[in-house]
C-alpha cells in the first residue's frame, strides 16, 4: 500500500478536465489534485491558473513529469497523443489514468500495457459510462434470473442530430488517428456490450458520413464517419446492434431495446450525468445522476398465458462517476492491478472489435474474431 491521498496531475485543461476529471478528483478521498499541465493558458477564456491557483502549474511535459512528489497523471488530450504523452509519464514512473478511446490501435495498447508491466505501474482507462445509470440497470436487469429469459437481440444506440461537424479533435481527426464516430462513440457502446457479453466471435460494420450522403469502402475510408452500424455475433446465437448517427431528428432518442424468450426491454434518452455536470451541478448534488420518470425505460413481459404485460422500468439507484474514481483511487492506493476499475487489458479488448470493424467496412465482408 501506498501513501494516500495520492498526488494527480492532470494534462490538458479542456472539457474533458474541467467536466470529467477535476470535479471527481476533488471529491476522492484517497486523490488530491496536485499540478495541471496547459500548454496555452489564456486568462481571457480558459486558464488552469486562475481556477486552481493553489496548485502547480506547468507549461512543458518535461518540467511537469519530473516533480518527485506527482504520482499519478491524468490524460485528457486528444486520441492522437495518448501514446506519447502515456509513454513518457510510465517511463517517470507514474501511475496514469488515460481519456478514451485510449489509443488508436492494438498495437499501442500492447506496448503500454507491456511498459506498464516493466515500469510496475497502473493503467486505467476513463470508460465512464459502465457508471451510466441507464447501463447498470441494463446489466441487473440481464443479470442471472432476468425476466427477459435468454437474450436473443441487444440494440444499443447512441444517435445525434449534429449537421455541422464537430470543430475539436471529434471533426478533424482521422480515423487511423483515434477520430470519428467509430472512437469517440464507439469506444462508449462497445466497452458496455464487452462488460455484458464479453468478445464476439464476429463482426460486419458499415460506416458512413449521413451528413455528406456518403456510404463509405475500400476506396473512401479515409473519411471520416458520423454513422456506424455495426453488428456483433456472439456463438450462443445472440446478435447485438451497435449503432451510432449524426443526422437522426428525434424528439426522443432510442438508446437500448433488448429483446429476449421472455421480455422485452426499450430505454430511451441518455444518462444525465453529462449535461448536469455541464449546467454546473456539483457532484455531491442530491440530483446528480437521477434522471426524470419521463424517460423510465419500459419493460415488457410475457406472462404464462401467453399474455403481454408492458410497466415503467425505473433506473437502479445511480452510483455516478464518483464511484468510477472511487474505484481508481483504491486501485492505486493498493498498487492492485486487480482492483483497476477498467483495465487497459480490456480496453484493448475493445480495440480489437474496432479494428475488426474497420476491416469489415473496408471488405464490406464478416471479420471474424479469433
Amino acid at each position: 500500500m501506498v501513501k494516500s491521498p495520492l498526488n494527480v496531475g492532470v494534462i490538458g485543461y479542456g472539457l474533458s478536465a474541467t467536466i470529467f476529471h477535476i470535479p471527481f478528483i476533488a471529491t476522492t478521498s484517497t486523490l488530491k489534485l496536485h499540478s495541471i499541465l496547459q500548454r496555452n493558458p489564456n486568462s481571457s477564456s480558459s486558464s488552469a491558473p486562475r481556477d486552481h491557483p493553489d496548485v502547480n502549474h506547468f507549461t512543458a511535459l518535461d518540467q511537469f513529469l519530473a516533480d518527485p512528489d506527482l504520482d499519478v497523471v491524468v490524460v485528457t488530450t486528444p486520441p492522437d497523443t495518448h501514446v506519447s504523452f502515456s509513454q513518457q509519464a510510465l517511463q517517470a514512473g507514474k501511475h496514469i489514468f488515460v481519456e478514451k478511446p485510449f489509443v488508436p490501435t492494438v498495437a499501442d495498447a500492447n506496448a503500454l500495457i507491456d511498459l506498464a508491466k516493466e515500469k510496475g505501474r497502473l493503467i486505467c482507462v476513463y470508460q465512464n459510462r459502465r457508471w451510466d445509470a441507464d447501463f447498470l440497470t441494463v446489466r441487473k436487469l440481464l443479470a442471472d434470473g432476468s425476466p427477459l429469459g435468454r437474450i436473443v437481440e441487444f440494440e444499443t444506440h447512441f444517435d445525434r442530430y449534429k449537421l455541422d461537424k464537430p470543430a475539436t479533435w471529434k471533426g478533424s481527426l482521422g480515423i487511423e488517428q483515434g477520430g470519428s464516430a467509430l472512437y469517440d462513440l464507439g469506444t462508449h457502446l462497445i466497452d458496455q456490450v464487452y462488460v455484458l457479453f464479453g468478445m464476439p466471435r464476429s463482426v460486419f460494420a458499415t460506416f458512413a458520413s449521413q451528413r455528406d450522403s456518403i456510404l463509405m469502402g475500400p476506396q473512401n475510408l479515409d473519411l471520416e464517419p458520423d454513422s456506424v452500424t455495426t453488428q456483433l455475433f456472439y456463438d450462443n446465437g445472440l446478435v447485438v446492434f451497435v449503432r451510432m448517427a449524426g443526422v437522426s431528428a428525434e424528439a426522443r432518442q432510442p438508446r437500448f431495446w433488448i429483446r429476449g424468450t421472455k421480455g422485452s426491454y426499450r430505454k430511451e434518452g441518455l444518462d444525465p450525468q453529462e449535461p448536469q455536470l455541464k449546467s454546473g451541478m456539483k457532484t455531491d448534488d442530491a440530483k446528480f445522476g437521477w434522471e426524470d420518470p419521463e424517460w423510465n425505460g419500459k419493460l415488457t413481459i410475457v406472462n404464462n398465458d401467453g399474455s403481454i404485460t408492458m410497466q415503467d422500468h425505473p433506473n437502479v439507484e445511480p452510483e455516478t462517476y464518483r464511484k468510477f474514481y472511487d474505484l481508481f483511487g483504491e486501485a492505486v492506493v493498493q498498487n492492485s492491478e486487480q482492483l483497476v476499475p477498467v483495465p487497459a487489458s480490456q480496453a484493448r479488448d475493445v480495440l480489437k472489435v474496432i479494428e475488426a470493424a474497420k476491416e469489415s467496412a473496408r471488405s464490406r465482408r464478416v471479420v471474424e474474431l479469433s
